[in-house]
C-alpha cells in the first residue's frame, strides 16, 4: 500500500483596492454559522487514511432544439422515449456483498472501474475510523497478502491521538450531540492501464470530512482528489494491490451559503450514501 499522506486542511461587506481607475475587489461575506466563531484546525497528516464525502453542485443549463424556433416540430419527436432509449448503460449491477461492499465485479474494464469507484466509497467512509469495521473493509477490498500487511500500520495511523484530533474518542465515536461525517462521491473513473489480470484505475472524487455540532472546532468541509488503485484479478474478483492519492482537480467554489451545524447534522442523518456498482 502507499503511505502517501493526505492533508486537509473577517469582516463582512465589501472592500475596495485603490481609487479611481483601479480595480475594485469584492470580498465575500463570512459564513453565517461555520459552527460558531470562526476557528482554525491544525492540518492533519493522514498516512494510509482515506476520508472523504459529498458536495452538492447545482448546474443550470438551457437546451435549444436542433431546429430553428419558427420551424414546425416533427410529430415523431413528440412521442415518448422507448424503454431502450432511456435504459442505463453498462452491465447489470453486481448482487453480492462482502462487509457491505458490492463484490463479483465484471472481468473487464468496466468491472474494474466499478470496483475502484466502490472501493473509494468504502475506504472513505466512517467505517474506517473503528477497528473492527476497518479490518472487515480491508479484508474485503485488498488482496489477502496486502490486507494482512495493512492492518497493523492502519491501526497505528488511526491512533487515539489522531482520532482525538478529529474530535472522536478512542473507539471512533463522536461526542454526544455531534455528528461526524466522512463520505466519498466518485465523479468519474479513468482506465490508466488494463489487462485481464491487472488494472490501474483512477477515480476522481469529491467528499465531506469534519464534525457537525455546536461545539465543533472542525466544521465539515469539502474535498476534491484523485484516488488511483492498482487492482488484481484474484479469486474471481478485483482486489486492491496498491493505492495512491493526490489533490484535485478542484472546481471554483460555488455561491451556495454555508449551512448551520443543525442543517448539516440533519442532512448527514437523513440522506444516505450510495454504492457505485453498475
Amino acid at each position: 500500500m502507499s503511505n502517501d499522506d493526505d492533508q486537509y486542511g473577517g469582516a463582512g461587506g465589501y472592500g475596495e483596492v485603490g481609487g479611481t481607475g483601479q480595480t475594485r475587489t469584492r470580498f465575500p461575506d463570512p459564513p453565517a454559522d461555520p459552527y460558531g466563531p470562526v476557528r482554525r484546525t491544525p492540518r492533519t497528516s493522514r498516512s494510509l487514511i482515506t476520508v472523504v464525502g459529498v458536495v452538492v453542485l447545482l448546474i443550470a443549463a438551457i437546451a435549444f432544439a436542433n431546429s430553428a424556433p419558427d420551424t414546425p416540430s416533427d410529430p415523431a419527436s413528440d412521442k415518448p422515449p422507448t424503454d431502450s432509449s432511456t435504459a442505463a448503460t453498462g452491465a447489470n449491477p453486481v448482487t453480492g456483498k462482502s462487509a457491505g461492499i458490492p463484490k463479483g465485479f465484471a472481468h473487464d474494464e468496466q468491472g474494474a472501474q466499478s470496483a475502484a469507484a466502490n472501493f473509494a466509497v468504502a475506504l472513505g467512509s466512517d467505517g474506517m475510523f473503528k477497528k473492527n469495521s476497518r479490518h472487515a473493509l480491508v479484508e474485503a477490498i485488498f488482496a489477502p497478502d496486502v490486507a494482512a500487511r495493512a492492518k497493523a500500520p492502519q491501526d497505528e495511523a488511526y491512533s487515539a491521538d489522531f482520532l482525538a484530533k478529529m474530535g472522536l474518542d478512542a473507539n471512533g465515536n463522536a461526542p454526544q450531540g455531534s455528528t461526524f461525517v466522512t463520505r466519498t462521491v466518485p465523479i468519474g473513473t479513468r482506465v490508466e492501464s488494463y489487462t485481464p489480470t491487472r488494472a490501474k484505475i483512477a477515480v476522481w472524487y469529491t467528499g465531506l470530512i469534519g464534525m457537525s455540532g455546536t461545539k465543533s472546532t472542525d466544521p465539515v468541509r469539502t474535498l476534491w482528489g484523485t484516488w488511483t488503485f492498482e487492482l488484481g484479478w484474484i479469486g474471481e474478483d478485483w482486489k486492491v494491490i496498491d493505492e495512491t492519492q493526490q489533490d484535485g482537480p478542484a472546481p471554483v467554489p460555488g455561491d451556495v451559503p454555508v449551512s448551520t451545524s443543525d442543517d448539516m447534522s440533519k442532512a448527514i442523518k437523513e440522506f444516505g450514501g450510495f454504492t457505485y456498482a453498475r
